[in-house]
């Protein structure tokens, strides 16, 4: 009987692995319809199958998972039910992570496919009106009309005010140059000024020599006396 049971065991965790791949791979195709950029108004016969073959799956992996513990209930051995106890809740973790992850992309799917179908019916309200309303969009195209010309009026005042400024400034610069340059000729002309300088250069560099000389002897005695 311990041989029978062990041998069923077996043979229903190996087809619980089985029906778990078989899970992970169709999520994988079903995923694809959730990055969509672009999805149908409806659902595919591709979507929709994809989408039961992941219920029937999860289906099927709840009905061997019951087997597996009414098995397990029957297991006299406790080392090895022990055992089987830590598969059997790993088992039933997987099947409730993947349902959740057919819950989230379900979700995700549905929330793209009302985005589009949104935009597509903004759209196309926007085009009726406006192939029932010619008047309306032509008045529309001349009011934005409008609004652009009045913004390049002004951008073109506020250019010219920056072009006046500019030549405002270059005219300061010039007139600051040509009195700069009438006071140094005017300078330069009066009898005497040139030499005037040249003696007033002369006395700071004699006292500076003579400051320098002072200090220095200074320093010298300090030396000298310390």
């Amino acid at each position: 009987m311990a041989t029978s049971t062990g041998t069923g065991w077996a043979q229903l965790r190996q087809q619980a692995r089985s029906l778990e791949t078989q899970t992970e791979g169709l999520f994988h195709t079903y995923a694809q319809y959730a990055s969509m950029t672009k999805l149908p108004p409806q659902p595919s016969e591709e979507e929709q199958r994809i989408e039961g073959q992941l219920r029937d799956l999860l289906e099927k992996r709840e009905n061997l998972i019951s087997q597996l513990s009414r098995l397990l209930d029957s297991e006299a051995s406790l080392t090895s039910s022990a055992l089987k106890q830590n598969n059997l809740s790993r088992h039933r973790e997987v099947l409730h992570d993947h349902r959740r992850e057919l819950q989230r992309l379900k979700a995700s799917i549905s929330e793209s496919r009302d985005r589009a179908n949104l935009l597509s019916n903004v759209r196309s309200d926007i085009d009726a009106y406006r192939s029932n309303n010619p008047e309306a969009e032509a008045e529309y195209m001349l009011q934005e009309r409008g609004h652009l010309d009045s913004s390049h009026n002004v951008i073109d005042g506020v250019l010219s005010q920056a072009y006046a400024i500019n030549e405002n400034f270059s005219f300061q610069r010039e007139t600051l140059a040509s009195i700069n340059r009438r006071i140094v000729g005017a300078a330069t002309s009066i009898p005497g000024v040139n030499s005037l300088i040249g003696k007033i250069g002369a006395k700071r560099r004699r006292d500076g020599i003579i400051l320098g000389a002072f200090i220095g002897f200074c320093f010298l005695m300090l030396l000298l006396f310390r």
